[in-house]
């Protein structure tokens, strides 16, 4: 594991907007890359079935159609995003639990201040939490 996150500005950004567009209720989506190159590349916004400002949970024929889809394309989930609306960009003992891929960046959006959204990314593996260095290209 690198301990770092490289993305593109472009995909930092629509990270972003789509946390500040579902606000107050948490978004949530995936970044697909090929598989194995670790390169987050196609940007994939979900719908956060629980519409909770505290939760976010995948839909889960949402879910399944994605992992379909990332196979029939030779992808995998590079990072798994979701926003805090009213709480610090750091994962949550529910965000731990259910974190069941160990080899996905975890980016937490945080957007608690209209104009300033914390953006940080976290390897979640067999319950250990591990902040990572974001270098945005």
């Amino acid at each position: 594991m690198s301990g770092v996150l490289t993305i593109r500005q472009d995909i930092v950004d629509a990270i972003i907007e789509h946390a500040r567009r579902d606000h107050p209720d948490e978004a949530c989506g995936v970044v697909a890359g090929p598989a194995g190159s670790d390169r987050p590349e196609r940007f994939i916004p979900m719908l956060n079935a629980a519409r909770s400002p505290t939760f976010y949970e995948f839909d889960s024929m949402d879910l399944l159609r994605l992992y379909r889809e990332m196979e029939s394309r030779d992808e995998e989930p590079v990072v798994i995003y979701h926003s805090h609306t009213a709480t610090e960009a750091y994962p949550s003992r529910t965000d731990v639990s259910i974190a069941a891929e160990p080899n996905a960046h975890y980016v937490l959006v945080s957007t608690r201040d209209e104009h300033d959204a914390d953006f940080r990314s976290f390897r979640i593996v067999d319950g250990q939490v591990t902040e990572e260095e974001v270098k945005i290209i």
